[in-house]
């Protein structure tokens, strides 16, 4: 059961449903925003979206096998703890799950057109596992984009199908709170994803990939990396002096929790050689989407003051 969770990256599933929760709960209901999924609806979508990441997460141990075994020998899980051919059966048993319960929901909230995103990101996961993940930042890119699509689906369920003339404003106006969560959960993750593959620059290499430190060489991609940091900062110091500034509490949460570790990432790109220092530099990124997503939790009190 441990290799289980282990393959499925149950933290990582356990940071996509706190996210969703938070925007349902801390957000949206909240303020009282007209929604669409009761209790029991919502819990399918988070499943439905789990099942999918589950998947996701096995499909991509699976073909990074060759490379595990050199950048996180200890961590390699299947062909050891799980076979191979268990991985694709559960690979293929959370897919079948997740985009089940995907049509379901798209039909109960009225928006069949719905279920196409979740074979779409079945899909694309796959894909991306076999293919896309090997190509200098269009693998990079792609799996960015579907983290910021497990936000942007709680507004898709929730908020358009209750949309009518009479609210649409303000369903609007929550909808693109959630769009701007799902850019900065972009931004980080992608840069995330591009400090990971330097960290695992001789795994890839060994195996033929094609990444971005393997293109242009560790030290440039590391410049990148770092130039792109100061995207998702310039942007958070921006939403807070626009939006935050009359808040000396919200204020200071955003200094010390989001802007101040982005600063210090950006500190360590610069001086950044070994391998622990990227590692080091991924697990610090993670915590600074966590505590961006925790911020929804002050939105109440923001607004309100």
């Amino acid at each position: 059961m441990q290799s289980i969770l282990s393959l499925i990256r149950w933290k990582n599933l356990l940071m996509i449903a706190l996210v969703q929760l938070l925007i349902k709960y801390a957000l949206l209901e909240s303020f009282g925003v007209t929604i669409t999924l009761n209790g029991f609806g919502f819990s399918l979508l988070i499943i439905a979206t789990l099942c999918l990441a589950a998947g996701g997460n096995i499909i991509n141990d699976i073909f990074d096998q060759d490379t595990d075994a050199v950048n996180k020998p200890k961590k390699v899980i299947v062909g050891k703890s799980i076979s191979e051919k268990t991985a694709y059966s559960l690979f293929i048993g959370f897919n079948v799950v997740g985009v089940l319960i995907g049509f379901y929901l798209s039909h109960l909230v009225g928006r069949s057109g719905f279920f196409a995103l979740f074979v779409i990101v079945s899909g694309l996961l796959y894909i991306y596992a076999s293919y896309l993940k090997q190509m200098i930042l269009v693998g990079n890119i792609v799996i960015s984009a579907l983290i910021a699509l497990s936000i942007i689906m709680v507004g898709l369920f929730e908020l358009l199908p209750a949309i009518t003339p009479q609210n649409q404003e303000t369903q609007l106006t929550f909808f693109k709170i959630i769009l701007d969560y799902a850019l900065f959960a972009f931004c980080i993750n992608l840069i995330r994803e591009l400090v990971k593959d330097i960290e695992d620059i001789d795994g890839d290499y060994k195996v033929g990939m094609n990444t971005l430190p393997i293109a242009i060489g560790r030290a440039r991609a590391t410049h990148v990396t770092l130039a792109l940091t100061f995207i998702p900062l310039a942007a958070v110091i921006y939403y807070v002096i626009t939006y935050l500034y009359h808040n000396l509490w919200i204020v200071g949460y955003f200094l010390i929790f989001i802007i101040a570790p982005l600063i210090y990432v950006i500190i360590r790109l610069f001086q950044a050689k070994l391998k622990s220092d990227y590692n080091f530099i991924s697990s610090l990124l993670k915590i600074i989407m966590l505590f961006g997503m925790l911020s929804l939790l002050i939105y109440k009190y923001k607004l309100l003051g």
